[in-house]
């Protein structure tokens, strides 16, 4: 195992262990959707479609969060075409900061993702159209915060900010969203 993959999972465990006193609320609690707009080092911005869901607490403040993020980039030059995608799998520890006003939740938060990066490159050649393409799955390491407010009984939006730190292309995200409670 590579040093800094083992990092990033004592990092991870080390925020989503329960301390001995603490109790848990896991279970599904609520699903969402969110859009975004990276920005990923090395490639022009472009948007992305996320689907996340509250899985409750593992302590009194800090939220467990799954999620899988899409975003895609084509770029053409010359008559040449280059397109990546990054598809991320990925859970987050939000550490829920107490606040006086309960209309408005701010927290900050790590997690990891795996990334299935794919790039494809097609160039016009005298002979005709010649292409390439490439896979790998990368493992990284997301921090950011944002806040989360109701918009209704049963409904949520958020606004989130996130910076991933992905061995190939480390990436700026700024995504919104909505949630819905599930259950009662």
């Amino acid at each position: 195992m590579k040093r800094h993959t083992l990092v990033y999972a004592l990092i991870f465990s080390a925020l989503m262990a329960p301390s001995a006193n603490a109790q848990s609320n896991l279970g599904l609690k609520r699903l969402g959707v969110a859009v975004g707009f990276v920005d990923p080092e090395g490639l022009d911005g472009t948007f992305s479609l996320g689907v996340f869901a509250n899985h409750g607490t593992v302590a009194p403040r800090i939220g467990l969060e799954s999620r899988i993020d899409y975003w895609g980039s084509s770029q053409s030059f010359f008559g040449s075409e280059f397109s990546f995608r990054d598809i991320a799998i990925g859970a987050r520890g939000k550490y829920l900061f107490q606040v006086s006003n309960p209309k408005i939740q701010p927290f900050a938060g790590t997690g990891l993702a795996l990334h299935f990066y794919h790039s494809e490159m097609t160039v016009q050649t005298p002979s005709g159209p010649q292409s390439a393409d490439a896979s790998s799955t990368k493992l990284g390491l997301d921090l950011g915060g944002g806040i989360s407010t109701p918009v209704g009984p049963r409904a949520d939006f958020l606004a989130e900010l996130w910076y991933g730190i992905a061995s190939d292309v480390d990436q700026f995200s700024l995504r919104i969203g909505m949630s819905r409670k599930l259950g009662i």
